[in-house]
C-alpha cells in the first residue's frame, strides 16, 4: 500500500451525550474526503499529553500512513478531559467509550469501522467495550490484559493479596491528581485540578472491600460469557508479565474469534519490549487492521490459534537484552497433553512415583519469595524473576535427575498434592525451575492459592486445623525448553512475599509426597516459524533531558530483628516534550517490611511525586499510601498534597479499616 500523508490534530474534542468534553489526539491521513479510512481508538486515563506520548508516536503516524486515523483519547477524569474518574472499568467508563465509538464512525472523515487497541488498561478495555457489541467495533487487540479480573489482574490471585495491589491504588492516586494542561484546558485548568483533587477515589477502598470473586470483579471479565464476544480479537502477552495466561484462555474460550501471540516480554508493546526478540507489532496491527476494519483478504484469520516465542534456558541477569529461544506456532490450541511426574522412593521427581513416603513439614520464612521479582514488569532487570537458589532455602523442593532428553511446555502447568494445616488460613506456592548444570535456577512459571480458595474464589471456606484435604494448584501458563543435563525442580512454599501477603497465621502445612503430582504441558505438535522484529532497534521518541533519572532496588535483611525490607527507589527525572514543550517528571519511594515469624507485622508504605511544567506554573503532586494490618483487619492510609509553584493548595487524607475475608 502506498503511504500516505498525514496530520496531527492535537487537540480535539469529543462531546459526550451528557455535554462531558473528552479531550482528544488523532492522527489523520490526507484526502479523507474523497476516501474515508478506518479508525484506531485507543482509550486511557494515562495522558496522552505527557504519559503514552512517546508509545503513541511511535505507532499512530505509522497506521496513518498505512491509511489508518489513530484516535487517542484520555476517558473521563483525566489529562485534559474533562470530569473526575469514577474507577477502574466502571460502566460509565464503558458507556462513554461506546459514544467514542460512534462519534468516529459517524465522522465524515471515518468509513465507519473502528478497531480498538491498548495495553493493560486499554487492552481491558478494548474488550471489555467489544462486548458490549457497539455496531461500529469491528475488532480489537489486547496486549497485556485479562479476561478474568479477579484472578489475572494486579489485585488477587487465586484468593491471595497480591501487593501489587498496593503499588497500583498509589500509582492511580498519583497518575489522577495531576493537573491537567493549561495550554490546552485554558483558563479552566485550576478549578478542574481541583476538582479531581478533591472527588478522585482512593481506589483500593473500593477493591479491598471485593476480597472473593463477586459481582464486582465479574463485572468486565469477558471470560463470564465467551460465546457472547463477538468481534475478532488478537490478544498478545509476554512471559516477563503478569499477563501472561490472558492469550491461552481467549483462546481457548473462544477459538473461533481469537488469535494469541506470546514472546519473552516485559509489560511494554512489543515492538520496543525486553527482553529481545522483538515483533513487528506494526505490520502485525496493520495486517489485522486492513483485514477487519477494510476487508482487505489478506489471510489474517488464517494466522495460527498460537504463536509463542519457547524460551531456552535463560539465565537470570541485571538486564536480561535477548533471550535465547525460538518461535512455533499451533494452528489449532487445544489443552496440551501433559506428562505426570511424582515422587520416587529417593525423593526426586519421576515417571515412577513411589507408592508410600513419609510426610513431610513445611513452614517458610515469611520472607520467601524475594528472588520473584514484580508481578507488573516494566524493565528487564530486577523486575524480573532472578536466581531461585534463595528462595528454594524456604522451600520444599522435587528435583528430576539430569534430563537424558529435552522437555518442550507450552500452557499451564499444574500441581496436585494432600495436606493439612495447623491453621485454618494458609497459602501455598508452586514454582516450577530450571537447574543449570552449573547450578543457576531460572524460574519457568509459578502458582499461587489461598488455600480458602481450594474449591473457588466465590465462597472461599476455612480449613480444618489437622484435617487432610486434597488440594490442585494451577500455575502460570510458560513456554520453556528443558535442555538434557539440565533438572527440573518443583518447589513448595508456605510465603511467597513480597508478591502476596501472608495470611494471619504462620501456618505449617504436613504434605503427603505420595500423592503429589505435577501435570507438565507439554508442546506437542508446531510447526517452528519466524516472526518479523522491527526494522527500527529504537522506535521511541527521544524527548530533550532536562534532569537525569535513577533507580535502585534492594533487600534489607536485618539478623537482630528478623526484619526484611525490600525498598524501591525510582526517578524518571524531567523531560520536555519537543512539540507542545510540557515538561514531566515523577519519583517514586516504596517500602515493603515484615518479620520473620510474625505475617501481621507486614506492611507497605509508597510516596510518589509527580511534577509538570509549562511556562510560569508548575503543578506537583505528592501522594502517600499505607497498609499494614492485624489479624481482623486491613488498614490503608492514603494523603495527596498539592502545590502550584511550591505553594501548598490541597491536601487530603484517606484512612479505611476493611475487614480481612478469609485471605
Amino acid at each position: 500500500m502506498t503511504e500516505r500523508a498525514f496530520e496531527v490534530h492535537e487537540n480535539e474534542w469529543i462531546i459526550l451525550k451528557d455535554g462531558t468534553r473528552l479531550a482528544a489526539r488523532i492522527w489523520m491521513p490526507e484526502d479523507t474526503e474523497a476516501d474515508p479510512v478506518p479508525a484506531v481508538l485507543e482509550y486511557l486515563p494515562y495522558r496522552k499529553r505527557n504519559g503514552t506520548a512517546p508509545r503513541d508516536e511511535s505507532t499512530y503516524p505509522v497506521f496513518a500512513a498505512a491509511g489508518i486515523a489513530g484516535v487517542r483519547v484520555d476517558i473521563r477524569g483525566s489529562g485534559e478531559s474533562d470530569g473526575v474518574i469514577d474507577g477502574e472499568y466502571t460502566e460509565r467508563e464503558l458507556s462513554d467509550a461506546c459514544e467514542v465509538i460512534d462519534w468516529i464512525a459517524t465522522q465524515p472523515w471515518s468509513n465507519g469501522s473502528v478497531g480498538m487497541m491498548g495495553i493493560s488498561w486499554g487492552g481491558f478495555n478494548c474488550l471489555q467495550v467489544a462486548a458490549l457489541k457497539p455496531p461500529a467495533l469491528k475488532a480489537v487487540i489486547s496486549i497485556a490484559s485479562s479476561v478474568d479480573r479477579y484472578n489475572d489482574d494486579i489485585h488477587y490471585k487465586d484468593g491471595c493479596h497480591l501487593s501489587a495491589q498496593l503499588s497500583w491504588a498509589a500509582t492511580m492516586l498519583a497518575y489522577q491528581s495531576r493537573s491537567p494542561d493549561p495550554e490546552i484546558v485554558g483558563e479552566d485548568w485550576r478549578a478542574l485540578w481541583l476538582e479531581r483533587l478533591e472527588g478522585e477515589p482512593f481506589m483500593m477502598e473500593e477493591w479491598l472491600t471485593h476480597q472473593r470473586r463477586d459481582a464486582f470483579w465479574k463485572h468486565g471479565s469477558i471470560g463470564e460469557d465467551f460465546a457472547g464476544f463477538p468481534v475478532p480479537a488478537l490478544v498478545i502477552s509476554g512471559w516477563a508479565d503478569g499477563y501472561r495466561n490472558t492469550p491461552f484462555k481467549a483462546v481457548e474460550g473462544m477459538p473461533g474469534k481469537a488469535k494469541a501471540l506470546v514472546g519473552p516480554w516485559i509489560h511494554k508493546y512489543p515492538h520496543f519490549a525486553w527482553p529481545k526478540p522483538r515483533a513487528d507489532f506494526h505490520g502485525e496491527a496493520i495486517r489485522w487492521w486492513n483485514r477487519w476494519l477494510r476487508g482487505e483478504p489478506n489471510g489474517a484469520e488464517d494466522t495460527p490459534q498460537m504463536r509463542a516465542f519457547i524460551l531456552d534456558g535463560p539465565k537470570p541477569a541485571r538486564w536480561r537484552d535477548r533471550d535465547p529461544g525460538f518461535w512455533v506456532a499451533k494452528q489449532d490450541w487445544s489443552t496440551p497433553e501433559t506428562r505426570v511426574l511424582g515422587i520416587d522412593g529417593d525423593g526426586r521427581l519421576s515417571d515412577t512415583p513411589a507408592a508410600s513416603a513419609h510426610p513431610l513439614t513445611l513452614r517458610s520464612p515469611l520472607d520467601t519469595g524475594t528472588g520473584s521479582g514484580e508481578w507488573f514488569t516494566l524493565k528487564p532487570d530486577a523486575e524480573m524473576a532472578g536466581d531461585q537458589r534463595g528462595d528454594d532455602m524456604g522451600s520444599l523442593v522435587f528435583d528430576t535427575a539430569a534430563l537424558a532428553e529435552e522437555i518442550l511446555l507450552l500452557g499451564r502447568a499444574s500441581v496436585s498434592l494432600t495436606l493439612s494445616s495447623d491453621a485454618p488460613l494458609a497459602n501455598l506456592c508452586a514454582r516450577l525451575v530450571d537447574l543449570h548444570p552449573d547450578g543457576t535456577a531460572t524460574r519457568i512459571a509459578f502458582g499461587v492459592l489461598n488455600l480458602a480458595h481450594r474449591d473457588g474464589n466465590e465462597h472461599p471456606t476455612p480449613l480444618t486445623p489437622g484435617k487432610a484435604t486434597d488440594i490442585a494448584l494451577t500455575l502460570d501458563a510458560c513456554g520453556y525448553r528443558l535442555a538434557p543435563g539440565h533438572r527440573l525442580r518443583l518447589s513448595l512454599s508456605s510465603a511467597y512475599w513480597p508478591t502476596i501477603l501472608p495470611p494471619p497465621y504462620d501456618a505449617t502445612l504436613t504434605i503427603e509426597p505420595a500423592s503429589l503430582r505435577l501435570a507438565l504441558p507439554l508442546l506437542g505438535d508446531h510447526k517452528r516459524i519466524e516472526v518479523a522484529e522491527p526494522e527500527t532497534e529504537n522506535p521511541l521518541p527521544v524527548y530533550e533531558p532536562l534532569a537525569p533519572g535513577n533507580a535502585t532496588r534492594e533487600i534489607r535483611r536485618n539478623l537482630t530483628t528478623g526484619t526484611t525490607e525490600h525498598r524501591i527507589s525510582e526517578d524518571t527525572g524531567l523531560t520536555r516534550h519537543p512539540g507542545n514543550g510540557l515538561v514531566a517528571g515523577e519519583t517514586q519511594e516504596e517500602v515493603w517490611s515484615i518479620r520473620d515469624g510474625d505475617p501481621l507485622s507486614a506492611t507497605g508504605r509508597i510516596e510518589r511525586t509527580c511534577i509538570i511544567r509549562r511556562d510560569d506554573v508548575e503543578a506537583k503532586t505528592v501522594s502517600t499510601c499505607a497498609l499494614s494490618c492485624t489479624a481482623e483487619d486491613w488498614m490503608i492510609e492514603a494523603r495527596v498534597e498539592a502545590f502550584e509553584n511550591g505553594e501548598p493548595i490541597f491536601d487530603k487524607t484517606f484512612a479505611q479499616t476493611i475487614p480481612r475475608d478469609m485471605m
